[in-house]
């Protein structure tokens, strides 16, 4: 198991002098059309290539409590750093500024990383405005229950407001710009739901504080859990 390590593109990597490929279907994403009402969104099934899921599966960050974790507080697997390479290489942003229209020059991006779900997760919300394009990516092989499919409302008013509900299957992307109406949330649920978070958002600042919440919120929910695990 390794660490991320910074700086590393994913479109200039070889394997033993063989150019690997690439673990993105960009070409589906790009003929993919945007939906323009209630905001701006697309969802694409198997984006994430077939043939790299199970690997990128294999190796993904082994997480056992809920939350969103940064990649510097996770060990993964190369194929799963492959893949992560590829969300963060040149190619997906490209396409991103072709299909929302939006200039991402300078702007940083961030990886966050579910391997679990909450009861308490799930509440509709609209992202912050430091956010603006969020991309989610599932990697559940199946998904069965009710709760934690992902909904695309009209209103903050209820989960039943909605647009489209989106199991979290495995390769599927939902990528959307953020705005004051890009209401979402799903139906509760606890257990293990794999959801990949990718964020362009305003500037540096943001990322550094984003991270720096996320490291504490993760740091706090070890040492609570070390502390229940005791009994005390």
């Amino acid at each position: 198991m390794i660490k991320p390590s910074a700086g590393h593109a994913a479109q200039n990597s070889i394997e033993k002098g063989t150019r690997r490929v690439k673990t993105l279907d960009l070409e589906r994403f790009e003929q993919t059309p945007l939906v323009q009402e209630p905001f701006e969104y697309l969802i694409v099934p198997e984006f994430v290539k077939p043939q790299a899921r199970e690997a990128i599966s294999d190796d993904y960050p082994k997480i056992t409590r809920a939350g969103s974790f940064p990649l510097s507080e996770l060990t993964f697997g190369p194929k799963f750093k492959e893949f992560i390479d590829d969300l963060n290489g040149r190619e997906l942003r490209a396409a991103v500024e072709r299909k929302f229209s939006i200039d991402l020059t300078g702007r940083p991006s961030m990886v966050t990383v579910r391997g679990r779900c909450s009861e308490r997760d799930g509440k509709v919300h609209t992202d912050s405005k430091t956010k603006l394009i969020t991309v989610l990516i599932y990697l559940n092989s199946k998904w069965e229950s009710d709760g934690g499919r992902l909904r695309l409302l009209r209103s903050e008013n209820t989960l039943d407001d909605l647009v489209v509900e989106l199991p979290p299957i495995a390769g599927t992307l939902l990528a959307f710009k953020r705005s004051d109406n890009s209401w979402h949330g799903h139906k509760p649920f606890a257990g293990e739901r794999r959801v990949i978070q990718l964020n362009w958002v305003t500037d540096e600042q943001v990322v550094r504080r984003e991270q720096s919440r996320h490291r504490f919120s993760a740091m706090t929910k070890k040492i609570f859990g070390r502390f229940l695990a005791r009994g005390a």
